[in-house]
């Protein structure tokens, strides 16, 4: 499904991607979990093609993306899409039209057709009533908590049905009880679209309710994959303080 091989990025003179290897498998759900700061969301970022990587290739579906000159990209990209860390909403635009963005932009991302101002209501409004966020199309996203505006952009990333998703730090500033929400949606996202997720993210709780198979990203590689019971079975420092730190948090108070 997507093949990363002996993928390098460098900004300036600092390595952040340095000949990382990973292999995601159709329909799961990939948690990447690793420090903030040691490169996710740049992945994050080669994988849908906003980025190109120094060398190494990015085979997403049978297309090699690393290779596509960037006019090109959409049409390889069309069936991608990607949940940013802050929701990343047009201020000046209300919720429906948020939602509604790249449908009126691009039109269906299978045929190219246009769709109707009635089309675009329906899908937009059976979006955001996926997300319970039903009623808000006509609220900005300055009126919106940060777990609703997080809901407004997983409804604007799912209205056109995406079969790849990507998520970056998904819960980030988010209080427990709406971080769990939002993997609940992640969840009932993928089985509504039968699609393949990738989540990035340093939350260890989050990681374990959604993750099919879960990936350690240190030092700009990938250094250990696997489902979470062998996945935390590994013999590995940071593995050790994750297992440590969670089994730490699970004990109830004396």
């Amino acid at each position: 499904m997507i093949h990363i091989k002996d993928v390098w990025k460098k900004y300036g003179h600092i390595d952040v991607l340095k000949g990382l290897n990973l292999d995601v498998k159709q329909g799961e759900i990939l948690v990447i979990l690793g420090r903030s700061g040691a490169g996710k969301s740049v992945l994050l970022r080669q994988i849908i093609g906003i980025e190109k990587p120094d060398r190494g290739s990015i085979e997403v579906d049978g297309v090699m993306i690393s290779d596509i000159k960037k006019n090109e990209i959409y049409k390889a990209v069309k069936d991608m899409g990607m949940l940013f860390q802050g929701a990343a909403l047009f201020d000046s635009m209300n919720i429906e039209q948020n939602t509604a963005f790249y449908l009126e932009q691009h039109g269906d991302p299978i045929t190219g057709k246009k769709f109707s101002p009635a089309e675009i209501k329906n899908k937009v409004e059976e979006a955001l009533a996926m997300v319970g966020l039903d009623g808000t199309e006509k609220k900005m996203p300055s009126d919106l908590s940060g777990g609703m505006r997080k809901r407004a952009g997983l409804a604007r990333l799912i209205v056109y049905r995406p079969k790849i998703l990507l998520y970056d730090e998904p819960t980030t500033g988010l209080d427990p009880i709406t971080a769990q929400q939002i993997n609940e949606l992640i969840v009932q996202t993928q089985n509504e679209l039968k699609g393949t997720s990738i989540v990035v993210t340093h939350d260890i709780a989050s990681a374990l309710y959604m993750a099919d198979r879960l990936a350690l990203h240190q030092e700009g590689q990938i250094s250990v994959v696997a489902e979470p019971e062998p996945f935390f079975k590994t013999d590995n420092p940071t593995i050790n303080f994750l297992r440590e730190n969670l089994t730490h948090n699970q004990r109830k108070p004396q």
